[in-house]
């Protein structure tokens, strides 16, 4: 039986499977199943140990008031979160949420006392200027999150374009994302089709705009080209019941893209697996089937080597078809049947026969 048609028999998972099974064991028992060398299989094993001892470190930063906390909160499984382990205390000001191998870096709000943000800037300075075990830049992507119905913005522009641009330097825009959070209330809450989720026309319009003045501010001040994400983070009113988010899809999707492609996989374990999470979003796009393409992009030149049946490497980890990985994850397996639940669940039955 291929490995295909026997994945397809065992997507139901049995009666106290474990229901957060890894990515890397599922990728890991492919492999070891699949019919090549033991010298082959131990050269894809190895590789997949490689991208599982790699970590993925985000930092959050933005003025207060901006929805650090809830966007993170919608994103990410933060309940199984260690806070606080191995915070250096020259950046005390400077939270870690430890995710397996994702690692969180959340700073405080800007914008409430001038002291106070003296210190926060020097701490994300020195964060910013660490470096990791293989000698690489220890952050890989800076998340800047603006509040969309705000009109005063300073706090932001001086954060990105006095403190983040001048250390990133020429890796600035690849490695800053500009998010534009609570786009619900960017009109005062007029304009949000409540029913569907989304802004209306006049509000969707609105909150172009505002992308676009943001986006020519930062390039005026800086000459780089940073493309706002507008999104809503969800929230709860007293009595009222969650608020569910809209284009989360689309901010996850430039997360993961921004992220180095050895990395990506670190995403997949701990997303929130509230399905609720990943509907809403602008449709420009199918932004779940892109960022799924984007965790299963080539890493490196061993994985052309490994992809012997003709197939997309696009589409493949390790030799590992994705849409497999797919299948299995949306049968019940992984912390993202959620995510991955309805594109995987019904539309490639056939697929991997």
């Amino acid at each position: 039986m291929s490995i295909e048609k026997r994945e397809v028999a065992k997507l139901e998972p049995e009666a106290g499977a474990d229901e957060r099974r890894s990515i890397y064991d599922i990728l890991e028992e492919e492999i070891t199943n699949l019919g090549i060398s033991d010298a082959e299989k131990v050269k894809r094993l190895s590789k997949l140990l490689q991208m599982r001892n790699k970590r993925v470190n985000v930092l959050l930063a933005g003025a207060t008031g901006a929805g650090k906390s809830s966007t993170v909160n919608a994103l990410f499984n933060m309940e199984v979160a260690k806070v606080g382990v191995g915070v250096d205390p020259e950046t005390a000001t400077i939270t870690k949420y430890e995710l397996d191998n994702l690692i969180l870096w959340d700073t405080p709000g800007l914008g409430d006392d001038v002291k106070t943000d003296k210190k926060i800037k020097k701490d994300i300075v020195k964060k910013l200027n660490e470096i990791s075990d293989d000698g690489s830049p220890l952050i890989d992507l800076v998340i800047v999150i603006l509040d969309a119905s705000s009109k005063d913005l300073g706090t932001s522009y001086d954060l990105i374009n006095n403190v983040l641009i001048p250390v990133l330097g020429a890796e600035a825009e690849k490695r800053i994302l500009v998010a534009l959070n609570q786009s619900d209330v960017a009109m005062k809450g007029n304009h949000w089709d409540a029913e569907n989720n989304k802004p209306d026309e006049i509000l969707q319009k609105h909150l172009e705009e505002k992308a676009t003045s943001v986006r020519k501010r930062i390039a005026e001040a800086t000459g780089l080209k940073l493309s706002p994400i507008y999104f809503c983070a969800g929230y709860k009113e007293d009595g009222q019941p969650q608020r569910a988010p809209y284009n989360l899809t689309k901010l996850l999707y430039h997360i993961v893209k921004a992220t180095p492609k050895d990395k990506r996989l670190a995403f997949i374990d701990n997303l929130n697996d509230e399905e609720e999470n990943w509907t809403y979003d602008d449709r420009k796009k199918d932004y779940r089937k892109e960022t799924f393409k984007s965790f299963f992009q080539s890493v490196g030149s061993s994985i052309r080597e490994c992809s012997q049946n003709g197939g997309n490497i696009g589409d493949m980890i390790l030799g590992v078809p994705g849409k497999l990985i797919g299948r299995i994850m949306g049968g019940g397996y992984g912390a993202v049947r959620g995510f991955f639940g309805s594109l995987f669940g019904k539309r490639y039955d056939k697929a991997c026969e």
